[in-house]
């Protein structure tokens, strides 16, 4: 028998055998790869696929309409006790100037009234434009709370004291406290949505900080509760509620305050954000 010719024969039935064995081989492991593969959009088994976070910079602003140039813009008035400082528009319809208790000194900008009524002598009678205003303001409302997808949902079982806020879409589905300093990070451009389904209240003596050049003026509170900022408390954003905002003794706000119902201020600083 000729060796030399079998030799050859004989290796490269070899080599051919491995190399079946080897495709073999990454087939099984693709197969178990893409079998715990958990990425997609269906669930496999008990695992459960994480929602896709909202990028950074991708989150729509909440357009306000002619409610922006207003710092305080309310249905049903605005209560007072003196001595608030408000820098910003301030207004109240359909109910009557005469339920805004705040007086001329206290503001720096307009008073704007549906009637002959309200703080003199510097109120501003326009029933027409606060009536777009207030209609801008539902309206900005009902854009904030019918956003989905949110990025976060129930963050810290409805307590986000001592927690750093980065940008994007947040869901409370109770209420939400703020017992310890809070701080907003972002860039300038970052859009902070935050939809709270009850009552949002913040603790005394407790502060929002804005870190990384976050603006107020893009920070965003949808609340559909009440809203309470405590003693000396101090917030930043523009608080959309659907019922009444109040602020207690000394508490300030860099941000908007647009009430569907009532306004309360107690020796408080509100600051329409640039």
């Amino acid at each position: 028998m000729n060796f030399k010719n079998v030799f050859p024969i004989s290796a490269m039935l070899l080599v051919g055998l491995m190399s079946s064995c080897s495709n073999q081989l990454d087939s099984g492991f693709s197969s178990k790869k893409s079998s715990n593969d958990h990425s997609g959009s269906e669930s496999t088994g008990n695992v459960i696929p994480v929602p896709p976070v909202q990028a950074a910079g991708t989150l729509a602003t909440v357009n306000l309409g002619v409610a922006n140039s207003f710092a305080i813009l309310s249905k049903s008035g605005i209560t007072n006790v003196y001595k608030s400082t408000v820098t910003g528009d301030i207004g109240s319809s359909p109910i009557t100037g005469a339920a805004i208790l705040l007086t001329c000194p206290e503001v720096n900008g307009s008073i704007f009234t549906v009637d002959a009524a309200g703080p003199l002598p510097c109120r501003v009678t326009n029933p027409s434009m606060l009536t777009t205003a207030v209609s801008n303001m539902e309206a900005a409302y009902t854009d904030a709370a019918g956003r989905t997808n949110p990025a976060f949902l129930n963050l810290g079982a409805g307590n986000i004291g001592g927690k750093t806020l980065t940008a994007g879409l947040y869901k409370w589905t109770t209420a939400l406290i703020i017992p310890t300093n809070v701080t907003i990070s972002g860039s300038a451009n970052d859009i902070f949505i935050f939809q709270v389904a009850g009552t949002l209240t913040m603790s005394s003596a407790v502060r929002i900080n804005l870190t990384g050049g976050a603006q107020a003026k893009n920070i965003f509170w949808q609340t559909a509760g009440a809203v309470t900022l405590g003693t000396t408390s101090h917030f930043e954003g523009n608080v959309l509620g659907k019922t009444g905002i109040n602020l207690q003794t000394g508490a300030t706000i860099n941000g908007r305050l647009l009430a569907q119902t009532a306004v309360t201020l107690q020796k408080s600083t509100v600051t329409i954000p640039q």
